[in-house]
């Protein structure tokens, strides 16, 4: 499967020559991802930095971008935010993704039983994204949220929701996340390849530390009907909580008897 039938999954550059490839559209969505947690307010110079676009090209997207509310300009700064027209397009994605309403009672029982923080996620190009969280264990100095996102590789819900997509898929992910950041593909590589060996037997991704030392994790794919995005869940706990097998013994086979109530609630057989 070519990688280009993948949301997400392309370089735009790639695409100058696809007359149905809206390019000034596609440099205005990056303009908009240039804006992160770390780096939420940025100047023109900053976003033609992280995007590459010429500074002018970018003087005529941020214009544009907040005249129609997707951007907020800092007074007295000549700098910008994210506007709350972006919040608005993120909505109506939430409340219309059904397992997520499905799993969220699951999730929480999950929470009360075990203590971990259990998040729901899907990816978005070479991350996961959550769509849900039952934030419990406050030691966790990493607390997810709705939007914020994790790197694919380096976490048991990543590696899940790689794992649980099907070989063609599979592929163009990993080739895009090689071809994207080969130094971080690399570092993941082994944890990657051990995932691949247990995952048959065990049925869930295991992350000691791998992206945080300080937060431990298992991950396992949720199985839903082709016309849903596909979508993975995961329990965290901080690693200072960490009995030895805390997270084999007691929290896996919790979460994958909520997964397997969460497939048949969804109508998987």
């Amino acid at each position: 499967m070519s990688a280009i039938t993948l949301p997400g999954l392309v370089n735009p550059h790639d695409l100058s020559t696809d007359r149905q490839f809206s390019m000034n559209l596609a440099r205005g969505m990056e303009v908009l991802r240039a804006f992160t947690m770390v780096d939420p307010i940025l100047g023109n110079r900053e976003i033609a930095d992280r995007t590459g676009l010429p500074k002018p090209t970018i003087s005529r997207l941020t214009y544009t971008l907040t005249l129609l509310g997707y951007l907020s300009r800092v007074e007295g700064l000549q700098k910008y935010r994210l506007g709350s027209g972006v919040l608005s397009l993120g909505y109506p994605l939430l409340v219309n993704i059904r397992v997520r309403q499905i799993a969220r009672p699951f999730m929480e029982q999950v929470a009360k039983e075990t203590g971990c923080t259990v998040n729901l996620g899907m990816r978005d190009r070479t991350n996961v994204v959550y769509v849900d969280t039952c934030r419990v264990d406050q030691g966790n100095i990493y607390q997810p949220d709705i939007g914020s996102t994790r790197p694919l590789l380096s976490t048991s819900i990543g590696r899940a929701l790689v794992l649980g997509a099907p070989a063609g898929e599979r592929e163009a992910i990993l080739n895009r996340i090689k071809l994207e950041d080969p130094q971080r593909y690399a570092a993941d590589l082994p944890a990657w390849r051990q995932e691949l060996k247990s995952f048959a037997e065990r049925g869930y991704c295991h992350s000691r530390g791998d992206w945080r030392r300080e937060v431990h994790a298992v991950g396992v794919p949720i199985r839903v009907p082709r016309r849903e995005e596909p979508v993975a869940i995961n329990c965290t706990l901080s690693a200072y909580r960490l009995k030895p097998e805390t997270l084999e013994r007691e929290v896996a086979p919790r979460l994958l008897d909520a997964v397997r109530q969460i497939e048949v609630a969804c109508g998987m057989p």
